[in-house]
């Protein structure tokens, strides 16, 4: 959500914002929020002007009974009585003034709960250096990280792999389930969470605070980190609860300092947290009934920091680095992708995915997602924080380490070899018993 202020000063940019990201139906919502907010201030200003006009004729009233208790025990009661008639006109006045104060104090919260209605509707402002574009396939590659290498061998369907290693049974958990849900068993099982251990240490060598966040949230809290549009595709609600599922957990760790001032010695804070994911996943990708590229539950280890205004570039480029050397530590090759106009949510600033190679496809898919989101969740969750420059608005990041079994893939299918066999990197030997290598099962 942007700055109100900014939005009223500004309206032109705000426009040229919305054209970038392709939504024209919202240019109307700007001159709504204009009319609005005008009409909402001009209320305020009336009814501001009655309490202080309220509060002078209390103190009219006070003045005038004492005059008139002064005149009668001077025994003049034709003062007295003028000033008692007096003090019943202003009576009089102030019965109509209270009418009017109470219409204007029910018009104040149900314009300023329609301006912010209207408000987290238009998007936020992107970055000058993001590319303007539709959608995903107009996004930018930036930069490839390792060689892309095609095997003279076969790699098969990521599901193949692990059925050879016993690793995987969709069959069983769609009796229990239904589609987009999975059983890992044995070295599968063990790898997936081998890679999720090693992505906790990894940024916790990084310097970040290692977090288990709630895997549920309030209503309140899904609205400040997330656009309606999002929040309607993704999220699963908890029927006759205020709780949602969270579909990542950014989403506790930004909801954890809401309404909150930090303090600005404490900047920035660095957190990685751990949790499942679940995800709706409506839209046209649907669920992929073979593999695990896109399911309804997954594990992620995320990144996630506040920071000054002023920092917040600075750390967008060191969290998406963090990303491709860890997938470079497990001899996965990778590049980066700047996410275009069209593609930003609309709480994004600026935004790049993180893709790594498939042998398979002989193409890059994604595996993780670097966001920074200026002041717009800390505005909607109202997180400050307090300096010599006075209160202001803290600045949010988020970024995927590892999401999997999607990562799980992507090793997979670059750890492959002809035989059949999966090498273990050594950044993971330790969290899989030293085992340098997984067999196939015996047949």
């Amino acid at each position: 959500m942007i700055d109100k202020k900014f939005l009223r000063e500004n309206p032109d940019i705000v426009k040229e914002n919305i054209k970038k990201k392709f939504q024209d139906e919202k240019l109307p919502l700007v001159d709504e929020v204009i009319e609005l907010d005008a009409k909402s201030r001009k209320v305020q200003q009336e009814a501001d002007d009655l309490r202080s006009q309220k509060n002078k004729i209390a103190k009219q009233i006070g003045g005038l009974m004492g005059r008139a208790k002064k005149a009668e025990e001077a025994g003049n009661a034709q003062e007295a009585a003028a000033l008692r008639k007096e003090v019943e006109e202003v009576k009089a006045e102030v019965a109509k003034n209270e009418a009017r104060l109470a219409e204007l104090e029910a018009m104040e919260p149900e314009l300023e709960a329609r301006v912010r209605e209207i408000m987290m509707k238009i998007p936020n402002i992107i970055d000058a250096s993001v590319p303007v574009g539709r959608d995903d396939k107009e996004n930018v590659e930036i930069e490839k990280f390792g060689e892309p290498v095609v095997p003279a061998y076969e790699i098969p369907h990521h599901a193949d792999i692990l059925k050879s290693i016993s690793g995987l049974d969709k069959e069983s958990a769609g009796r229990t389930s239904g589609d987009g849900f999975y059983y890992l068993m044995g070295d599968a099982a063990r790898l997936h969470s081998a890679m999720l251990s090693y992505a906790r240490d990894f940024m916790i060598d990084k310097g970040f605070t290692y977090c288990i966040p709630p895997f549920m949230i309030r209503s309140d809290v899904v609205n400040g980190v997330m656009s309606f549009a999002e929040m309607e595709a993704m999220m699963y609600k908890i029927e006759g609860e205020d709780l949602f599922l969270i579909g990542t957990s950014e989403h506790s760790m930004i909801g954890k300092f809401k309404g909150e001032i930090v303090k600005e010695a404490s900047l920035p804070i660095t957190m990685t947290s751990y949790s499942p994911c679940f995800r709706k996943e409506v839209g046209s990708h649907g669920i992929e009934e073979r593999g695990l590229y896109r399911v309804h539950q997954f594990e992620k280890q995320e990144m996630v920091v506040l920071c000054k205004p002023e920092e917040s570039m600075d750390w967008y480029n060191k969290m998406w680095s963090y990303t491709v050397e860890f997938f470079r530590s497990l001899d996965i090759p990778v590049r980066t992708l700047e996410c275009c106009s069209g593609d930003l949510a609309d709480l994004k600033v600026k935004s790049c995915d993180v893709e790594a190679w498939s042998p398979r496809q002989q193409k890059y898919f994604e595996v993780g997602s670097c966001s920074t989101l200026g002041d717009a969740q800390a505005r909607r969750l109202n997180i400050r924080t307090k300096g010599e420059k006075g209160t202001y608005f803290v600045h949010t990041l988020n970024n995927t380490v590892l999401a999997t079994p999607r990562g799980l893939i992507a090793f997979l299918e670059n750890n492959l070899n002809e035989d059949g066999s999966i090498n273990v990197p050594k950044a993971l030997q330790p969290y899989m018993g030293g085992k340098e290598k997984i067999l196939p099962s015996q047949k």
